[in-house]
């Protein structure tokens, strides 16, 4: 009997009912997020003691270990200028992707990816840094991957400028400097179009079927340092850009709450 009422129904017309009833959902994504949430984000400070700032973040399954190290010289190129310098550099361990990934070391040279991504993080965090108030010193900000599920070099961006901050006071702290040489913050989250939806902070599985991921970077102002963005199908438009920064800066903003928790406030 449903099933003659269920033919009657669909000859009058009323097929839509069930084909929205069987459309596919679109797939849950970690820890049960909408689209606009980051996933969880923690951050310990002074998480290694030896060194001058320190912060272990950890942004879903994510983790990176993020130390700042101060010295009294700058780059022989900036002698005498009366400027300070910040570099960074970037490090997985073998296991933080499941498979054994070799060490830099044992193949004599550093690859591409690695470069490319401490070099972002260096200029992303030089863009905050008022490099006069720091004077001669150089900071190096070190950031090794833990655990990699997407993501890592925007939480090396985010952690790397808690341990930045952290090293900074500890000088103003010491009555080495006079203020915090830092003119404002810097966070970074990676933001994606899959299956056709956007979504804020990839996981390694949304970001490897992503039909476009970007990486974005921002200030504590809203300023946009970087946007790394790539159409792996279908070109990207413009609204959908504007879509994607608009969740990437959401997500920034709660990542800054993060920062501020743990290493305070910038002074206004």
């Amino acid at each position: 009997m449903w099933g003659g009422r269920l033919r009657s129904r669909l000859r009058r017309g009323g097929g839509s009912v069930l084909s929205a009833r069987l459309a596919p959902m679109p797939p849950r994504r970690s820890y049960d997020r909408a689209p606009a949430d980051p996933r969880p984000t923690t951050i310990e400070p002074g998480y290694v003691r030896t060194a001058d700032g320190s912060a272990l973040i950890s942004q879903g399954e994510t983790r990176v270990i993020c130390t700042a190290s101060v010295t009294d010289s700058v780059p022989r190129w900036m002698e005498g200028r009366g400027r300070g310098w910040v570099t960074a550099e970037y490090a997985m361990l073998p296991a933080s992707t499941g498979d054994r990934k070799q060490r830099e070391i044992s193949r004599g040279k550093q690859d591409g990816r690695g470069v490319e991504i401490q070099r972002l993080i260096g200029r992303s965090l030089r863009g905050v840094v008022d490099f006069e108030a720091l004077g001669e010193r150089s900071v190096f900000v070190d950031c090794d991957v833990l655990q990699a599920d997407g993501g890592t070099r925007c939480a090396a961006i985010t952690g790397g400028f808690v341990a930045l901050q952290l090293s900074l006071a500890k000088l103003v702290e010491a009555e080495e400097l006079e203020r915090l040489p830092l003119d404002q913050s810097v966070a970074a989250i990676s933001v994606g179009i899959v299956d056709g939806r956007a979504l804020c902070d990839l996981d390694y599985v949304e970001d490897s079927t992503a039909e476009v991921d970007a990486n974005v970077v921002m200030t504590g102002d809203g300023g946009l340092v970087e946007v790394q963005a790539t159409a792996e199908r279908t070109p990207l438009q413009r609204a959908q850009m504007d879509e994607l920064l608009e969740l990437a800066e959401g997500g920034i903003a709660r990542l800054r709450e993060v920062q501020e928790q743990v290493a305070g406030a910038l002074p206004a």
